[in-house]
């Protein structure tokens, strides 16, 4: 809104391409542009999150926002037996992590998936799985060697129930801690991609 013809820009795709541009004409419908040039990034391998979703949307909004920032390759919001939200809108939701990714200068927009039931979720993955829960039991700190796509399963303010954390068991989910706080959803998020990342970082 603030450039006119003869003004150069930056464009992404959101899928790794990056573009430098020139804007050719300007009106109050769109713009016409020449790319002068551009680079293409190959998809980093960034860990996946399945969280559900707070009570409060601003909160969960919060943490898609930072998810991008720090770094995710796709976020599933799941509706556990104690989700206080079985509602979500996910066009809103990717036009705040499209926002995330142009502040951060990101190339590659995390996918979003549809609000999933955690059975439906968890009978559909393959992939290496950890799972933060604050019940008791034998968990592990964050050191494991990640695999690429890897996910991290965090449940909502009353955490995952009983049966929710035995089926990801079975599925040969890898408890974990978060440390000896207890964290809320979106914050517990947060600290688990940071982690991930830091970890993925160090192969």
């Amino acid at each position: 809104m603030r450039m006119s013809a003869g003004s150069q820009a930056e464009l992404t795709d959101g899928k790794g391409t990056r573009a430098v541009i020139e804007l050719t004409d300007t009106d109050k419908r769109g713009c016409g542009f020449t790319v002068l040039h551009s680079t293409t990034t190959p998809k980093p391998p960034l860990p996946n999150i399945a969280i559900a979703p707070t009570k409060n949307i601003d909160r969960f909004e919060w943490f898609l926002e930072k998810a991008v920032e720090i770094g995710a390759g796709r976020i599933c919001p799941i509706r556990c037996s104690n989700s206080e939200r079985n509602v979500l809108k996910t066009e809103r939701c990717e036009k705040v992590m499209l926002a995330a990714m142009k502040q951060s200068q990101r190339d590659w927009l995390p996918e979003i998936d549809e609000l999933t039931t955690f059975n439906k979720f968890i009978e559909k993955i393959d992939n290496q799985i950890f799972i933060a829960h604050c019940r008791y039991g034998m968990k592990q700190a964050f050191t494991a060697s990640l695999a690429p796509g890897a996910w991290i399963l965090i449940g909502p303010e009353g955490d995952f129930t009983e049966q929710e954390v035995e089926k990801a068991l079975a599925k040969n989910a890898q408890p974990v801690s978060l440390g000896n706080s207890r964290l809320r959803t979106e914050t517990a998020g947060i600290f688990a991609l940071t982690v991930m990342n830091f970890l993925a970082c160090q192969d």
